[in-house]
């Protein structure tokens, strides 16, 4: 076969369709990057070629020299990822010389200067875009709600002392609400030459609401305040600021959101109880999918999810099922306990009622509770009779700006009779006690001035219940002494009482130094008789509450050999309407006051199978540390009421230890890795049936129910919940269910492989929702076996408002 070479010499030359192409094939540009010098170079293997033409003659005795151009001049090079990085993170085969940028650093803008999209610089600055956005659309919504709020002017709040106010004429300087908040000193000035107000002094402070002017004289001042105007009306949309001032610029305030104590106190009064009940369902629903989402969230890497996570989404995402929504029997004039604020109205008259707003936002405007579906008749007419007082008094009320005045609250508490039915149009019909206690501030007081206001105001509540037809009951008239900024008094603030006296006879109002009895008043719950004392804490839905307690008590599954914590017991309601149904019940309660209560309840009532101890929880839930042939040291948990013990290791069933009542805190038994209740003995727990001890009552079935304030538990008293190994049942009744959602979330989260330790330095919790301060501190719970949620329900105490009481059972 002749070769190649041999067939091209045979070819004429003049021949040029069959005359080889001289150029030599292209190089692709993948081969030009990788070999510059081939691509450089022209390669033929045939001498001839070099002779075949001028034209090529001339070209290559002349050659231009080829220049590959700067990859990185283009204006594309470098400025998107390269792909194969996007998914693998690593360099491509073409190394160095590829075109797409496999880094972040490396990345280049592109010639309009945005980036890669899919680059991480690309996406923050979208998001910070975004957040622009965002911040720019709250700020043109703030700006437009600013507008609608009407400036208004108060008195000046400055003290005389201060600094900045201190030059001043008080008498000449007002204040002035609902600023804008990006307002200077010069914005204010503006805007009061643009409105022709003539002024000596302006100021205002950036991001704040309020600001200062001051007035050259008397005149001066009478033109920016018409007369006849009312007093401090507000237009904001919380409510309505007034403080002992006249107002600018201002109306009936008909643009107010909370036009009346109706609207602030009972926002739901304007629709069917049917409908209230239905809303609140839904409220907790979603508040409960919240529980199973941030479990999901805090589960630890390498842990299962819990069962009941993965069967939510068959009840809709909720962590359990929900019964429902339990309905109050006393749908109007239910509440037994009335906090009326004593200032103004939008009438610049005296007004015992309700704010119609917070003072955070300027709100200090009262109004009349006369329209309020949740307030008793008798407490209506005991709040009118205080503000008639009020009207003639020579002392001031309360300034809240000022924090100067003498009268600030009154409080009415009520008590029902036992086993009567209740008459739903007719409530008051069986109220039969009734205490008053009236909140004052005495400092910088003539005490002859305040002993003289006290009598006439012992009379007035004395007649004025006399006169009415029937009778108003009133038991008690009981005076608290409080300093501070707020109404909420401490617990140990003094009380007075003074005494219901007649005109005629000469005895004196006020509650003479030697007499030391206690005000109280009385009330009913299952049947059972509890004692108020003036600042005790009482479920204020009385008949709600029974429903409320009997149900916490069937899903507790109580019986004789239980054994009932009764977490934050306050005067012990709970465990003394449950004390019939269990063994013992042990009540603990931070607040010595409430204990006492407590104890005193339990006395009234007859029940020895409680006790009620002041302290807390961790002080008496004692987990141990497990060590072998050990047994527990009674002495280390003298004055306690609970303590754990571990004994020998034996036919126990870890999941539900016996529990033993023992009769003297000094002994040391081996109860079988029980838990050993001490205290006084009780004459219904001093006998056992198995012989063991004549002293010694045995129980296993541990419960704790838990009753928090608003803000929920503490952590501690969680961790001690979560890993104490003999509780296996949990009920939790909450008034806030976004607390009870966050504790949950820390009970029911199963515990990781390792405990990571809380870092101390760490202040982004300060920033965190409470579940997602919950998820946090889950990851520094002691390894222990989580809680499960089984079912919940929703209890009304509080119709015509959006609050509810819910309840959950937790089972592990």
């Amino acid at each position: 076969m002749a070769s190649p070479q041999s067939s091209l010499d045979q070819l004429p030359p003049s021949s040029p369709q069959q005359a080889p192409n001289p150029t030599p094939a292209p190089i692709s540009a993948a081969a030009e990057e990788t070999f510059p010098e081939t691509a450089e170079k022209t390669v033929d293997p045939s001498p001839e070629a070099d002779s075949s033409g001028a034209k090529r003659k001339r070209d290559e005795e002349n050659p231009e020299p080829e220049t590959k151009p700067d990859p990185s001049s283009q204006p594309w090079y470098k400025t998107s990822l390269c792909s194969y990085f996007r998914r693998n993170s690593g360099s491509c085969a073409h190394g160095s010389t590829c075109r797409y940028a496999h880094s972040e650093g490396e990345l280049r803008p592109r010639p309009d200067n945005s980036w890669d999209p899919t680059s991480e610089r690309a996406k923050k600055a979208l998001k910070l875009d975004k957040e622009g956005d965002d911040a720019g659309k709250e700020e043109e919504e703030e700006d437009e709600k600013e507008k609608e709020d009407e400036i208004m002017m108060t008195d000046m709040i400055a003290d005389e002392g201060d600094a900045n106010g201190g030059c001043l004429d008080v008498e000449l300087s007002k204040c002035l609400v609902h600023l804008p908040r990006r307002w200077t000193t010069d914005n204010l000035k503006k805007f009061l030459s643009e409105s022709g107000v003539s002024f000596k002094l302006a100021k205002k402070k950036k991001g704040m609401t309020v600001g200062f002017v001051t007035f050259e004289n008397l005149e001066q001042l009478a033109a920016a305040v018409p007369e006849g105007e009312n007093a401090a009306v507000s237009k904001s949309s919380d409510g309505t600021a007034t403080v002992d001032g006249e107002s600018l610029g201002a109306d009936d305030g008909s643009n107010s959101k909370a036009k009346c104590a109706r609207d602030a106190v009972t926002p739901l009064a304007h629709i069917s109880y049917g409908d209230q009940l239905e809303q609140k369902k839904k409220s907790v629903a979603q508040m409960l999918i919240k529980l199973t989402r941030n479990t999901r969230k805090a589960c630890p890497t390498g842990v299962s999810l819990p069962e009941w996570i993965l069967k939510a989404r068959e009840i809709g995402n909720l962590p359990c099922k929900l019964e429902g929504i339990l309905e109050s029997p006393l749908v109007n004039g239910y509440r037994n306990k009335c906090e009326f604020s004593v200032g103004h109205s939008l009438g610049g008259k005296p007004t015992v009622g309700f704010m119609l707003g917070n003072f955070r936002a300027g709100v200090t405007a009262v109004d009349e509770p006369v329209d309020c579906p949740n307030v008793s008749s008798i407490a209506l007419k005991y709040a009118l009779i205080f503000q008639e007082f009020l009207q003639q008094s020579s002392l001031p009320m309360w300034n809240r700006f000022k924090n100067t005045g003498f009268w600030r609250q009154l409080t009415v508490r009520e008590g029902r009779l036992p086993g009567k039915p209740t008459d739903t149009e007719h409530p008051e019909a069986n109220i039969s006690e009734v205490m008053l206690m009236v909140q004052v501030s005495t400092k910088g007081f003539d005490d002859a001035i305040v002993t003289s206001e006290l009598e006439r105001l012992t009379l007035s509540f004395t007649n004025g219940a006399a006169a009415n037809s029937p009778p108003l009951p009133l038991t008690a008239l009981v005076l608290q002494d409080h300093q501070g900024i707020s109404n909420v008094a401490p617990s140990d603030a003094p009380l007075r009482m003074l005494h219901s006296t007649n005109a005629e006879n000469g005895t004196s109002a006020v509650d003479k130094a030697d007499n030391t009895a206690e005000p109280r008043i009385h009330d009913y719950i299952s049947n059972l008789r509890f004692s108020i004392s003036p600042t005790a804490f009482f479920q204020v839905n009385t008949l709600a509450a029974e429903k409320l307690y009997a149900l916490a008590g069937d899903w507790a599954d109580l019986g004789p050999d239980t054994l009932l914590f009764d977490v934050c017991c306050g005067t012990g309601t709970i465990g003394l309407t449950l004390a019939h149904r269990v063994g013992m019940v042990v009540g603990i309660e931070m607040n010595a006051s409430a204990v006492s209560d407590a104890n005193r309840n339990a006395e009234l009532n007859g029940i020895k199978n409680c006790r009620f101890v002041a302290g807390k929880l961790q002080e008496y839930l004692i987990v141990p540390e497990k060590k072998e042939d050990e047994l527990p040291n009674s002495s280390e948990t003298i004055d306690k009421a609970v303590a754990t013990s571990d004994g020998n290791e034996g036919d126990v069933d870890e999941k539900n230890p016996r529990v033993e009542l023992v009769d003297s805190v000094d002994a040391t038994k081996d109860s079988e890795n029980g838990i050993e209740v001490e205290g006084q003995p009780q004459s219904s727990c001093s006998a056992v049936e198995d012989g063991t001890s004549s002293s010694t009552k045995q129980f296993k079935n541990v419960v704790a129910i838990v009753d928090p304030p608003r803000n929920g538990l503490h952590p501690i008293v969680i961790k001690a919940l979560r890993t104490h190994s003999g509780l296996r049942r949990l009920v939790y009744i909450s008034c806030n269910p976004e607390t009870l959602v966050a504790n949950a979330i820390e009970l029911c989260t199963p515990s990781p492989e390792t405990v990571e330790k809380g870092n101390k330095n760490n202040r982004a919790w300060r920033n965190m929702s409470s579940a997602g301060l919950a998820r946090h501190r889950a990851k520094s719970m002691p390894i222990s076996e989580p809680f499960r949620p089984v079912k919940a329900m929703a209890v009304d105490l509080f119709p015509h408002t959006p609050h509810c009481e819910l309840v959950m059972l937790l089972e592990r």
